[in-house]
C-alpha cells in the first residue's frame, strides 16, 4: 500500500483518487474548493455503488471512501510518497502548484502529472527534484480503463520509473512508454479530430449528432468525436488544443472558436450537464 496524493478534486482526480482507493492505497485527495471536494467523494460514493449494475466489479463504498482523506490544504500532502497532479491544463496553475509542491512534500516524493498536453519536462524545471518528475496521461473514466501513456522527462530517473510503473501495475493499468512531447501520442491526434468536428459544426457542415454518428456507423467507434469531448470536458479539449497551439506555433492547432463560445458559457460536457449534448443530473 501506498500513500498517494491526488491534487485535484475535477473528473481526472475523482477517477484517480477512486481507481487508488478500489486497490488498497491510502489517498489524500486536495483541491481548495470545499465543494468541489464535497461533489467529489459523493460522486465516489455514487460511482462505487453503482459499479456492478454497470457491468464492473463489487465495490465496498464505504471501504474506499474510509480510504481517502479530503482536504483544501496542501500540508496534507507532506507524508506522500506519490503525489498525482490533475488540476487544469493552464500553465501559470500548474507554475504555482509544482512549487508549493516542492516545498511542501518531502525531498523523495514523486511527483506524477496526469496532463494531456504540456511538456513533462517543463513541468519538472519547475521542482528543485526534475529526476522524482514522471507524466502519466490517465485515460477517462479511469477505473474503466486499462491503460495509460507512461511518459519520463528528460531528468525522470530510472527509480523514479520503477515506481511509478509499480503505482500502476497494483492499479492494474498497463503503461505505454511514449516520448516527452506537447500532446504525447493520444492527444496529439485525437484534440486535432475533436476540434476539426467542432469546426464542422461551427461551419454548418453538420450537427453533432450527425458528426458522432458517421463515425459510430462508419468507422465503428463506440463514441464519436463530440460525445468524446463532453465527456473529457470542452474546457478541457479547449484548454489541451490551445496548448498544442502554444507549443508547437502551428496553425493546424488552432482552436475552434466553438470550443470558446461554449467554455465562455459554461457548457463543459457531461460534467456541467450540457454541452454538445444535454445530459440528465446522474447525482
Amino acid at each position: 500500500m501506498t500513500n498517494v496524493g491526488v491534487v485535484g478534486a475535477g473528473v481526472m482526480g475523482i477517477g484517480v483518487a477512486q481507481d487508488l482507493a478500489q486497490k488498497g492505497h491510502s489517498v489524500v485527495l486536495v483541491d481548495n474548493n470545499p465543494d468541489a471536494l464535497d461533489e467529489a467523494l459523493a460522486r465516489i460514493e455514487l460511482e462505487c455503488r453503482m459499479s456492478r449494475m454497470l457491468g464492473g466489479p463489487p465495490v465496498d463504498a464505504e471501504a474506499v471512501l474510509a480510504s481517502i482523506t479530503a482536504g483544501t490544504s496542501l500540508e496534507l500532502l507532506a507524508e506522500t510518497e506519490v503525489v498525482i497532479e490533475n488540476i487544469t491544463e493552464d500553465w501559470g496553475l500548474k507554475s504555482a502548484l509544482y512549487a508549493q509542491l516542492d516545498v511542501v512534500c518531502k525531498a523523495d516524493t514523486v511527483f506524477v502529472a496526469n496532463t494531456s498536453a504540456i511538456p513533462i519536462t517543463k513541468l519538472a524545471a519547475l521542482t528543485s527534484r526534475p529526476d522524482k518528475v514522471m507524466g502519466v496521461h490517465f485515460m477517462n473514466p479511469v477505473p474503466m480503463k486499462a491503460a495509460c501513456e507512461f511518459i519520463p522527462g528528460y531528468h525522470t530517473s530510472e527509480q523514479t520509473k520503477d515506481t511509478v510503473r509499480a503505482l500502476l501495475d497494483s492499479m492494474g493499468k498497463k503503461a505505454i512508454p511514449v516520448n516527452d512531447s506537447p500532446g504525447f501520442v493520444s492527444n496529439r491526434v485525437l484534440m486535432l479530430t475533436v476540434n476539426e468536428a467542432a469546426f464542422l459544426v461551427h461551419e454548418g457542415v453538420a450537427d453533432a449528432k450527425t458528426v458522432d454518428e458517421v463515425f459510430r456507423s462508419c468507422f465503428g467507434h463506440p463514441m464519436g468525436p463530440l460525445e468524446t469531448a463532453d465527456l473529457i470536458g470542452v474546457d478541457t479539449i479547449l484548454y489541451s488544443v490551445e496548448v498544442l497551439y502554444e507549443q508547437f506555433n502551428d496553425s493546424k492547432y488552432r482552436p475552434c472558436p466553438l470550443l470558446k463560445k461554449m467554455t465562455d458559457a459554461g457548457l463543459h460536457g457531461r460534467k456541467s450537464g450540457e454541452g454538445f449534448y444535454v445530459y440528465q443530473s446522474m447525482g
